[in-house]
């Protein structure tokens, strides 16, 4: 299919084959966390055209928007979006705002549990005098669903009808679950795939807009990306919350070297970096 290539992963991936290193390190570089998956990835410069394949063969079975690369936020979001009040605005409202593109469900436990921390940092965010919006792209099986949920979010959302656009969002940033926050900046450009795990470590807001930081507290709330991909933990035998300063300077340079790296090629951390220890 020209210069695109499709990376399939299934079941049979993770065999214990002569080949299931190299099959790991594929499942590691393109962050796959569920099967099955389809990867679309760019031959010439290795870059990821698509991560949710599986939605664009639904959405696009003939091929007619191939190559199926990434578009800008602002052209995916465009149109009416819904306030909870019964008024609408228009996805150009968001221009020149933070946004947070929020991926949940009522059905889904941590999706609640993250609605109501959310519900507090937005406002705390506004209340500085931030530019600051969140769009809901619902995961509901029924628009009643969505219409008890979205009752409880004093932000935006794309209109559950719009199902069509409600999908394009979930190719946009490869969704393959929720809950996920995916934060931009003023430009539609991506902070963070990790919306949801700053939020949690930060109730007070003081680092909105929530940039990654090169070394990371292993806490309860971001020990779910362990689970996505290799890292780098140090462990430190604290007696003090204070002592893990020490543990996170020695590791920050070379974390900032291979972020810096990878941000110039616009490519995501192949390895994140964490402190932690035992408080007393």
């Amino acid at each position: 299919m020209d210069s695109i290539t499709l990376l399939q992963f299934t079941l049979s991936s993770v065999l214990l084959t002569p080949l299931s290193q190299l099959r790991m390190k594929l499942w590691n570089k393109y962050k796959v966390t569920s099967i099955p998956s389809l990867v679309f990835v760019d031959a010439s410069t290795g870059k990821v055209v698509c991560r949710n394949g599986l939605l664009v063969v639904r959405d696009d079975p003939k091929g007619l928007e191939f190559p199926w690369g990434p578009k800008p936020f602002a052209e995916v979001v465009a149109g009416p979006l819904l306030r909870n009040n019964r008024q609408t605005a228009d996805g150009t409202s968001l221009e020149g705002h933070y946004v947070g593109v929020y991926f949940s469900a009522h059905w889904c436990p941590p999706c609640r549990s993250l609605t109501r921390v959310l519900v507090e940092s937005y406002q705390t965010v506004k209340e500085a005098g931030q530019k600051f919006e969140i769009v809901f792209v619902s995961a509901d099986r029924s628009e009643e669903s969505f219409k008890q949920y979205f009752s409880e979010m004093p932000w935006l959302a794309v209109p559950y009808s719009d199902e069509g656009r409600r999908s394009r969002l979930n190719r946009l940033y490869g969704i393959q679950g929720i809950p996920t926050l995916i934060l931009l900046d003023t430009e539609g450009h991506m902070i963070s795939r990790q919306g949801r795990v700053e939020v949690l470590n930060d109730p007070e807001c003081r680092l909105f807009p929530w940039h990654p930081r090169p070394v990371l507290e292993l806490s309860e709330s971001n020990a779910v990306q362990l689970h996505e991909g290799p890292c780098l933990v140090l462990f430190v035998d604290a007696e003090e919350e204070g002592e893990l300063e020490p543990a996170k300077e020695l590791i920050q340079p070379i974390a900032e070297k291979i972020m810096a790296k990878y941000k110039a090629k616009e490519e995501e951390m192949p390895l994140l970096f964490f402190v932690a220890g035992e408080v007393r």
